[in-house]
């Protein structure tokens, strides 16, 4: 298979033309490749302009109601705001409010052993980090992209199996975190919009195949 490759900001460069999805598939691929986006670096003002610019239909399930909280959001938002928001939350001086790392929500250490099974089986599908990457594989950001190209690529058994070896035992504490973190504002939607699907995805994986 083609590899994908981890780049130096943690995003995920496809090299191969995915193949057609089912609607439910596409929405939940773009879900994930837009926090990727979101937690991977500041939200640029085109990329806020793009959120502020949602039309939403509706707001009765809870992923609804959270995008129509992050186009209220980005609409009020302004990236120089939304970039010190960034640095206050997940970079400061030394280290950010939160630390987004698989590995320090599930044993509160950096670089333990859930990192180690994670590049193993990151190996396994295809992945390769290059040397140039300054955060290691389990920031949220990656894991999330890497989500969105299992969408695209793989089975849903695969994805599963990834989502619940990786994600599902610790990524709903990060996102409420997120939401309660002490300088967040516009991130308190990211964090919304996190856990709603987040928690639809471990929903969809516990129905019975």
């Amino acid at each position: 298979m083609s590899a994908e490759i981890i780049t130096t900001d943690g995003a995920l460069e496809p090299t191969t033309q995915p193949p057609a999805l089912s609607a439910e598939d596409s929405l939940r691929a773009e879900g994930y490749a837009l926090l990727g986006a979101l937690l991977r670096a500041p939200a640029s003002q085109e990329l806020l302009n793009l959120l502020a610019g949602i039309e939403i239909d509706s707001a009765r399930s809870p992923i609804e109601h959270a995008y129509s909280t992050l186009q209220q959001s980005a609409s009020h938002s302004q990236a120089s705001s939304v970039s010190q928001e960034y640095q206050s939350l997940f970079i400061g001086i030394g280290r950010g409010e939160l630390l987004p790392f698989g590995s320090w929500y599930q044993t509160g250490f950096m670089m333990e052993k859930p990192l180690i099974k994670l590049r193993q089986d990151l190996a396994e599908l295809g992945f390769e980090r290059q040397q140039q990457t300054h955060e290691p594989e389990d920031h949220v950001a990656a894991l999330c992209e890497v989500m969105a190209y299992l969408v695209q690529e793989h089975s849903n058994e695969q994805q599963q199996r990834f989502f619940r070896s990786h994600i599902q035992g610790w990524i709903l504490r990060f996102f409420e975190d997120l939401q309660n973190a002490n300088n967040a504002s516009f991130y308190i939607a990211v964090g919304q919009l996190g856990e709603a699907l987040m928690q639809t995805e471990i929903n969809r994986f516990n129905q019975p195949q």
